[in-house]
């Protein structure tokens, strides 16, 4: 499926909750969050007919996501489901490995193709400070375990000027201990991430540099997103940069989403796309759902505008509404 732009537009990340079990502080408002309800949350079912039309245009690349995705029930046998389907290449799911010390081996017999897992901070009480829940030891049972059961993981830290700038070495320090990919992501301005200031990649990659030596660039892609990737002497796994706002990519994007209550989204930063759930309540075709979908597709807009002083059609939701 070519947009209007020629892009292929090949993956999709689908959202099955907003509700999260941490509370990270440049994630969720202070005051509290207003979830989706049950009753209006998409039903496992509902998103396996919207997969099934996705393949016939082209999506062959899936990713589950949240609010913490494995925090609703059945999960794992939606995973393993749109896994078996033909034309599905690779599934992989977002978590902040809460629960992941207790569902691996279900992963692996789900057959999934790799985990992004939040890390913000290899300090247990910082870790308590950004999320508001004394977990780290949990997670870091959950990350090893995965680790061990030989499922590609990659993890994801948001560097934040006012939380986290003096965790980017010792969490590179453990990325290259365990041999595992470690990502970057510049903070977007999207909900309660506007109260915070986002680091660019090359500051990062200036702090990296410094500490542990040349990165140097890796040409092969490393998975279905936009981060380029580096290496370093030494290093088995790889540090990866996602830049959105430095080193702006839509150019090359090749992704669509689908939030909890069945808004399909075609850019991140926009509040334009289609919300499909009431028409799989009236019982909508799988090839009305894809010629549906395809329109979405061909209006997908050019570029995002987070440079731009822009007041319509731009996205209010937080990133745990729209699908992290």
């Amino acid at each position: 499926m070519l947009d209007a732009y020629n892009r292929h537009i090949d993956y999709i990340r689908i959202s099955v909750t907003d509700r999260c079990n941490f509370k990270c502080v440049y994630c969720m408002p202070p005051g509290g969050a207003k979830y989706v309800q049950q009753e209006d949350l998409l039903s496992f079912d509902d998103i396996i007919k919207i997969c099934r039309a996705l393949v016939k245009v082209g999506i062959t690349k899936v990713k589950i996501t949240g609010g913490e995705p494995f925090a609703r029930k059945g999960v794992i046998p939606l995973i393993k489901a749109i896994k078996e389907m033909d034309g599905i290449q690779s599934v992989t799911a977002t978590t902040n490995g809460y629960y992941l010390e207790q569902i691996v081996d279900d992963l692996v017999e789900a057959k999934i193709d790799g985990l992004n897992i939040s890390l913000d901070t290899c300090n247990a009480q910082h870790f308590n400070q950004i999320t508001t829940v004394d977990a780290y030891d949990r997670v870091m049972r959950g990350i090893n375990k995965a680790i061990e059961a030989s499922i590609p993981i990659k993890l994801n830290v948001v560097p934040i000027r006012e939380l986290n700038m003096n965790q980017i070495i010792p969490i590179v320090a453990f990325a290259i201990k365990k041999s595992i990919i470690l990502r970057f992501i510049e903070l977007m301005p999207i909900g309660h991430g506007t109260m915070f200031t986002p680091v660019t990649s090359g500051e990062i990659q200036a702090m990296i540099q410094e500490n542990f030596g040349t990165l140097q660039p890796i040409d092969k892609k490393l998975g279905n997103g936009p981060a380029k990737y580096y290496a370093l002497e030494g290093f088995s796994g790889a540090i990866g940069f996602i830049s959105a706002i430095s080193n702006k990519f839509c150019f090359s994007c090749n992704r669509i989403r689908l939030t909890s209550s069945g808004f399909l989204k075609t850019c991140l930063h926009y509040n334009q796309g289609i919300h499909l759930k009431p028409y799989l309540d009236k019982g909508i075709s799988e090839d009305e759902l894809m010629t549906m979908i395809a329109h979405e597709i061909d209006q997908k807009p050019k570029d995002h505008g987070f440079h731009d002083k822009l007041t319509s059609n731009v996205e209010k939701k937080s990133m745990f509404q729209i699908g992290g």
